[in-house]
């Protein structure tokens, strides 16, 4: 794996461990202070479940699917051309599941606390992992649709 993969991972690791740490000293469970009304909360939950709370209650099995993606996107990421987008794609990914991983593994549920309601639909709470995995997927759509997997 390239040493600026592993970086900039680690980086988004960081972040992310910091502001779980930070919200899960600083608000209760269930706790949430308005930050825009009617669209924008920090609200402290802990989610036992992947997205939408898929396999709720189920942590082992969330961690072994876990543990296999991220072996699949090691072997799959040497089919990449080398460029930042797809050196921040993957940082991104492994940065964010490695920070959900840890807290599955320590907790058995992750610290989530973005909390947006919009147009009466309240999203599902998340973190800042879950932001750097969807944004890192989302950059790897872009390399596949360019056939920068074939490299």
């Amino acid at each position: 794996m390239k040493k600026k993969i592993i970086i900039i991972a680690v980086f988004v690791l960081i972040i992310d461990l910091v502001t779980k740490l930070l919200i899960d000293n600083s608000y209760n469970l269930n706790e949430s202070n308005v930050i825009i009304p009617n669209f924008f909360y920090l609200t402290k939950i802990y989610n036992d479940g992947a997205s939408w709370n898929i396999l709720a209650g189920h942590p082992i099995i969330i961690i072994i699917i876990t543990i296999i993606v991220l072996i699949a996107l090691l072997i799959y990421q040497s089919r990449f051309k080398i460029n930042l987008r797809n050196t921040l794609a993957f940082s991104f990914v492994y940065g964010g599941i490695m920070g959900n991983l840890i807290d599955r593994m320590l907790y058995g549920y992750v610290i989530d606390f973005f909390d947006f309601k919009i147009f009466g639909y309240d999203f599902p709470v998340f973190n800042i992992a879950d932001i750097f995995i969807v944004c890192g997927i989302f950059l790897l759509f872009i390399a596949v649709i360019k056939k920068e997997d074939e490299a």
